[in-house]
């Protein structure tokens, strides 16, 4: 009770002081002051946006970031990063487009217009895309599709996600996403949107070798000639010179040179590289030589131009930053010194306060203490119970699984067999008292090599056979008896995983050395599982631990039905 009271006491007089060392100053809304700044500073990046003055624009976008409230405005400042970004991954900079708009993804759920929320996740997606980030640009496309925001929206984002599943050779679901699209009237009656697609559904029945390719490529390059856009007539070039790049060679030379000639007059060096690059591909002496040299010069050009753009964004956000850290230093020092005067007036509480806020310290440390100590002592009590836990999972039920399993399939009424069930039990009862003890475990003396052959062969059933190779050939005597220890374990619950779950019938284990390295690859020839849906829990998780505890590197690979490999290396 008197503690609490102390408590009362002192927070009253901190309110107290915390109130008579605030300024009187008048209130106004500094958002009302900003607002015109912000809106001149964008309509000037927007006129240099018209002029393509992009590092230009990017400066005054970034101005106007730099001074607009987020949670005031969030769809202005959200809008803003939208631009830069965009600005960015024109310039080929995926990266750094994607380090803008990581800014405003903390501001999205204040949006109010949720086109701007779609806009940020379209460009992320497209910069994951150009990363190889397919999984993440499947992600963002999917979460702007949830918007649901319009048709056209929703038509975008279907054409976005179709390009990550051609990005990743998946062409029957983009195919299938694309033929969808085709009949919607929205599609039908926008010219452009219909050529596109039509042309990237030809595209991806010409990488799967359907006949249907040519028709699809040509009634999109019919349409964008009636629409006169050079851009998209060299696409659709392109598409159709790969298209007879091996049956008819001339037509398809024909093709690439219009592709080619059609980026230029479009300005767009992506794809004149694009196209140079095919031409160089079927061209032969003196014509190869001179598109090479055009191509090497184009792309010295391309990157010069690219990396000083990159360089230039990223100073403008550098000085923008350094800037606006020096006003904040000058407004500090100019409130430090008010602070000061402030002081000066109830320098007399300040002592009174400070015998106060001593004795209510105090009591607070004791206190503090006292629980921190009874806390350390449940961590404590805590940790060695999980310890024990764990090697009672790593290391006992291990060696009653594979025990129980040489029971299962062995015959016991034969001497050695029925000997070996009693050596291992009795190993178990040494592993019971050992694990009280923390004492090493006796399978690293120097019988080692023969205790790894027991334990792996009494996985050999007569429907699994276990091939081992390279195990006499590596030294064991010069490594260290933990990291016998954890290669047994390793070994064993790999033993007991494939046991289990893979219903394998014939499983390798490889020893090998490489300089200072040991590695040990193991493979078998049960179902496997998809890389990407591996989940590290129980069996794996305890393998991919003993092995970091090795300092050791670790390998998976595996397929659904095409088995199971790991293979993990570590320094002797």
């Amino acid at each position: 009770m008197m503690l609490k009271n102390v408590h009362f006491y002192c927070f009253q007089a901190i309110i107290l002081v915390l109130f008579s060392c605030q300024k009187k100053e008048p209130k106004f809304d500094a958002s009302n002051n900003e607002k015109p700044k912000i809106a001149a500073l964008t309509k000037k990046a927007e006129f240099f946006i018209e002029k393509k003055k992009t590092d230009s624009a990017f400066y005054y976008y970034n101005e106007a970031k730099s001074i607009c409230d987020p949670l005031t405005y969030p769809d202005t400042y959200v809008v803003t990063l939208n631009s830069m970004a965009v600005i960015q991954q024109n310039q080929n900079d995926f990266v750094g487009s994607k380090t803008t708009l990581k800014e405003a993804l903390p501001f999205l759920t204040l949006i109010t217009n949720s086109k701007h929320i779609w806009d940020t996740y379209s460009v992320l997606g497209v910069n994951y895309l150009n990363t190889y980030q397919f999984r993440k640009a499947e992600k963002y496309f999917k979460k702007a599709l949830e918007l649901n925001i319009d048709e056209f929206t929703n038509i975008e984002s279907q054409k976005n996600i179709a390009e990550v599943f051609i990005a990743e050779n998946k062409h029957q679901e983009a195919i299938q996403i694309l033929l969808l699209l085709i009949d919607k009237k929205e599609v039908k009656d926008n010219p452009k949107t219909h050529a596109e697609i039509l042309d990237r559904i030809g595209y991806c029945y010409y990488l799967s070798s359907n006949s249907e390719a040519y028709t699809f490529l040509n009634d999109a390059l019919q349409i964008r000639v009636q629409l006169k856009d050079p851009l998209e007539i060299a696409k659709s070039n392109y598409n159709l010179a790969l298209f007879y790049e091996n049956k008819n060679p001339l037509l398809a030379k024909k093709y690439m040179k219009t592709s080619y000639e059609k980026y230029i007059l479009a300005k767009n060096v992506d794809g004149r590289l694009s196209a140079l690059k095919l031409i160089m591909n079927n061209s032969q002496n003196t014509e190869l030589k001179q598109h090479s040299i055009k191509y090497i010069d184009l792309v010295d050009s391309i990157y010069e131009v690219r990396q000083k753009a990159k360089n230039l964004f990223a100073k403008i956000k550098y000085n923008s930053k350094k800037e606006k850290e020096e006003n904040l230093i000058l407004k500090t020092n100019k409130a430090e010194n008010e602070l000061q005067l402030e002081k000066q007036k109830i320098r007399n509480i300040i002592l009174y306060l400070i015998i106060l806020l001593s004795l209510s310290l105090i009591l607070v440390l004791y206190f503090f203490l006292t629980s921190k100590a009874n806390k350390d002592k449940i961590e404590a009590s805590y940790k060695i119970e999980t310890k024990i836990a764990k090697k009672l999972h790593d290391e006992l039920a291990n060696d009653i699984y594979h025990t129980m399993a040489f029971a299962e399939h062995k015959n016991l009424s034969l001497a050695e067999n029925k000997q070996q069930l009693l050596n291992s039990l009795d190993a178990i009862y040494y592993r019971t008292k050992d694990i009280s003890k923390e004492n090493n475990y006796r399978i690293t003396d120097e019988n080692y090599v023969s205790h790894l052959k027991k334990m792996i062969s009494s996985f050999n059933t007569p429907f699994i056979n276990i091939i081992i190779n390279g195990l006499d050939s590596i030294f064991w005597e010069d490594i260290d008896q933990n990291k016998k220890k954890t290669i047994y374990r390793i070994l064993q619950e790999l033993l007991v995983n494939m046991k289990k779950h893979s219903n394998a019938s014939v499983v390798g284990i490889n020893f090998k050395t490489a300089k200072k390295d040991i590695i040990i690859h193991y493979y078998d020839n049960g179902k496997g599982v998809d890389n990407q849906d591996i989940i590290f829990k129980n069996g794996l998780h305890n393998i991919e631990n003993q092995i970091l505890h090795l300092k050791g590197e670790m390998q998976i690979d595996s397929a659904a039905g095409k088995g199971f490999k790991l293979t993990f290396k570590f320094s002797r």
